[in-house]
């Protein structure tokens, strides 16, 4: 791709992502309304109240205090359809189970409860049947449609490739959408909704971690987009039994985002009610804590035109894992550098001799 090419393909790709994050903040414009009131000591004072009750020192420390190993599951399976492409033993089966997630705060746990068809996880699994490597791939925000992840992940090269692939939906999204549709409520403005959503996140993803071993898949690993590399980063500093674990496009910091969306005041104030942010969502965030995995069983993929997360945030994830960072030309909608990635994939996954 010569240079006149790259910058067009590349402006391109950023003026997409501009669209979507104002139509994400049309869609916001409520919540926004009722945050925008609130003063400066008011933002401040309520952040504090969050950070006192999810940044207790020993919920940092102990891994397993707020993010605690759900039980074994039996899923329900539903054959979907063959593949072909795998011979007699390639299926896609969709597997569902009861959520083990709980609320940490009763107070925010009534009406994240409310919504019943996110009581129950769901993923999609691409394979042979087990007894071969496995990897989870996780969407971003308001993905999650099995038509569309199915376009948006190489499964059919992944299946070439030696994994069976595991297509998990994020809560409240897709098959756990909320009945009536609209925006999805996490991530949303409420920091407490944010560290609610994520423990469950993590309660569902280490039982299908729990499914795919049990179908036999001597290994297992991640990849996320957007919203999903933030999880699958989050992963990487929980479960040292992941086999890689690759966060593409990233979201790194719900407070960098948010600073990114002028969200957060102007000036002196907006660097306050960022501390705080950050402070109140430590709990779930994957800058936290160290990953688990060895660096080079890490690879951080951004996009240099990408206007919805920006290349600092996989920049800031890693610096902090200490892990290769890959930058590719193109946006976070618009993505051209599908084909180089997954290539960059595939050799990292080939050198740690999980194909």
């Amino acid at each position: 791709m010569n240079i006149v090419t790259r910058r067009i393909l590349g402006s391109t790709a950023s003026t997409v992502d501009r669209a979507f994050v104002l139509a994400l903040e049309m869609r916001d414009r409520k919540s926004r309304a009722r945050a925008d009131a609130l003063s400066h000591d008011e933002r401040i004072a309520i952040l504090g109240s969050i950070e006192a009750t999810y940044g207790a020192p020993e919920l940092l420390s102990n891994r397993d205090a707020f993010f605690p190993p759900p039980p074994p599951v039996q899923p329900t399976e539903r054959h979907v359809r063959a593949l072909a492409e795998l011979g007699s033993r390639g299926e896609c089966v969709e597997h569902s189970w009861p959520s083990a997630f709980t609320p940490f705060d009763p107070r925010a746990g009534e009406s994240y409860l409310a919504h019943v068809p996110n009581r129950t996880a769901h993923a999609r699994i691409y394979g042979a049947g087990g007894g071969r490597p496995a990897v989870i791939v996780v969407h971003g925000y308001m993905g999650g449609q099995w038509g569309i992840e199915e376009r948006a992940w190489p499964i059919r090269q992944m299946n070439r490739w030696g994994l069976d692939v595991a297509v998990f939906v994020l809560p409240f999204h897709g098959v756990r959408a909320r009945v009536g549709g609209g925006a999805p409520p996490f991530p949303g403005g409420d920091p407490r909704r944010t560290n609610e959503g994520f423990r469950q996140i993590v309660a569902d993803l280490r039982s299908l971690a729990g499914i795919l071993r049990a179908r036999g898949a001597p290994s297992v690993g991640m990849m996320g987009m957007s919203l999903g590399g933030y999880s699958t980063a989050l992963m990487a500093t929980f479960e040292p039994r992941l086999a890689f674990a690759v966060p593409l496009i990233p979201l790194a910091s719900v407070a960098d985002f948010a600073r990114t969306q002028g969200r957060l005041g102007t000036g002196a104030n907006a660097d306050l009610q960022h501390a705080a942010l950050e402070r109140a969502n430590a709990i779930v965030s994957p800058l936290a804590r160290a990953s688990l995995l060895p660096a080079e069983r890490v690879l951080i993929v951004a996009a240099e035109d990408d206007r919805v997360t920006p290349l600092a945030h996989a920049e800031r994830l890693a610096a902090h894992f200490g892990s290769p960072l890959l930058r590719v030309h193109g946006g976070h909608l618009v993505q051209t550098w599908r084909s180089t990635a997954f290539r960059a994939v595939r050799a990292m996954l080939q050198k740690n001799g999980v194909l």
